[in-house]
């Protein structure tokens, strides 16, 4: 007889459809009855702005240098219609983020940051603080479908507004704050009892169309004299169409936020299902705004996902205005920062995968309304690095543009570029590296 154990055995094989992440969600599930909760956005690959290359600048076209030859920055939002359009020395944004979500120290640090950049915040659900209002030179206001801690007075204080129909993480849904986090100062600005669970509304109570958006943008307009740009918000599901309603409502500028844009706190199947990549939208957006011959006149910012100054300037070369960046701002302040490493351990979880923010136990005092983990926050220091990672961003961006021989970073166009992937090049509307072929524009190789 053969002795069995002696017999060469092949090695365990796992599903790559049922893999260690998917099997522990499925007991999870089983155990608990409920669905997770989490923010920091998609966390599956989709494809991005790493799927682009730029081409540099070599006999055909000259590049400029950096020590003698300028290469401008600078970008004005709101030129349709505001009496006062705002006017940014860089074209990255900070993207709303609500106090509640963040603690004070933390909206403080994002208003000094930003302005030491000369750029501007958006203050997220939950109305405006003194620590925002105080410390940001341009501050944009969001006028979302909960109206927490909405009121006319904040409007007029304002710099700019931001119609939010919709976010990257959750087009379609509304976001969460849980009760541990609803302390007595964010409860009376939201006009919320204490420590109750609060989920905002997915849409707007007072209108249902682009009519009605219309309606609310006058509305909006006359009670600050004109003088504010409105910005509508959308998540990236229907960019094409959803650009075009918000400019024939009236909009000064669109921002589309796609599917890796961060949350503080929503179900992670919404995360990860629904809307589409940053990269598939930019260009549907850029195309309904060349459709109505409004490109450039009303002004897009793109948001989800945004990490260096690469990506930043691969979005303005595919006809964005400006990016906003949320969890990148984030992380610049002290999120998920390694030398909390076994705290966040006791968490259970690790620097770099912490997502429970909406928990409020944030060792690193960002995500959190815990006075004891706040004060670990230093908003002086948290901003300076912000101001440094902007610094940061914009010179690679510059950096590239210079390469490309640009003397503005607005002038990148979709001609810099070429795609590593199919897929890259037929959502980039630009053409797969060493082809002239762009997927279903034409035929040629």
């Amino acid at each position: 007889m053969n002795d069995i154990t002696n017999t060469p055995r092949t090695l365990p094989r796992t599903s790559a459809t049922f893999d260690d992440y998917t099997l522990s969600e499925i007991r999870r599930a089983a155990a608990t009855g409920i669905y997770d909760i989490r923010g920091a956005g998609a966390k599956r690959k989709v494809p991005h702005f790493d799927d682009l290359l730029f081409l540099g600048a070599s006999m055909s076209r000259y590049p400029l240098e950096g020590y003698r030859e300028r290469c401008d920055t600078s970008v004005v939002l709101g030129t349709r219609f505001a009496k006062k359009p705002i006017e940014l020395k860089i074209p990255v944004t900070i993207a709303g983020m609500s106090f509640g979500s963040l603690s004070a120290n933390a909206k403080e640090a994002l208003g000094r940051g930003a302005s030491a950049m000369g750029t501007s915040t958006t203050t997220g659900d939950g109305g405006m603080t003194q620590e925002e209002r105080g410390h940001s030179k341009t501050l944009v206001y969001q006028y979302l479908p909960s109206r927490y801690g909405m009121n006319p007075d904040d409007l007029r204080k304002a710099d700019a507004i931001e119609v939010v129909v919709g976010q990257g993480a959750k087009p379609g849904g509304g976001g969460m704050l849980l009760g541990q986090k609803i302390t007595d100062r964010v409860a009376k600005m939201r006009t919320l009892p204490p420590g109750i669970d609060q989920r905002s509304a997915c849409r707007h109570p007072d209108w249902t169309g682009p009519d009605d958006l219309e309606i609310k943008i006058g509305e909006l307009r006359e009670i600050t004299d004109w003088e504010k740009p409105i910005y509508v918000k959308v998540g990236a599901a229907r960019p094409y169409y959803d650009t075009a309603l918000a400019v024939k409502s009236g909009a000064d500028v669109v921002v589309v936020d796609g599917m890796q844009g961060g949350t503080a706190a929503t179900q992670d199947v919404f995360i990860e299902h629904v809307g589409i990549p940053t990269l598939a939208a930019v260009r549907q957006a850029v195309k309904a705004l060349q459709d109505l011959g409004m490109h450039r006149k009303v002004q897009l910012i793109v948001s989800g996902g945004i990490r260096n100054g690469a990506d930043v300037a691969k979005a303005l070369a595919l006809g964005a205005d400006a990016v906003a960046i949320g969890t990148a701002a984030l992380v610049a302040l002290g999120d998920n920062d390694p030398r909390y490493a076994a705290e966040y351990e006791a968490l259970g979880t690790k620097p770099g995968a912490y997502d429970d923010w909406h928990e409020g136990r944030d060792p690193a005092g960002i995500t959190t309304q815990d006075p004891a983990l706040m004060a670990r926050l230093d908003p002086v220091a948290a901003g300076r690095r912000l101001a440094n990672y902007l610094a940061v961003l914009t010179l690679e961006c510059q950096t590239i543009a210079r390469a490309c021989g640009k003397s503005h970073v607005h002038n990148l166009e979709p001609d810099d570029l070429v795609a590593l992937t199919i897929e890259a090049a037929a959502m980039a509307n630009v053409p797969l590296a060493g082809t002239s072929w762009i997927p279903g524009v034409n035929g040629n190789f």
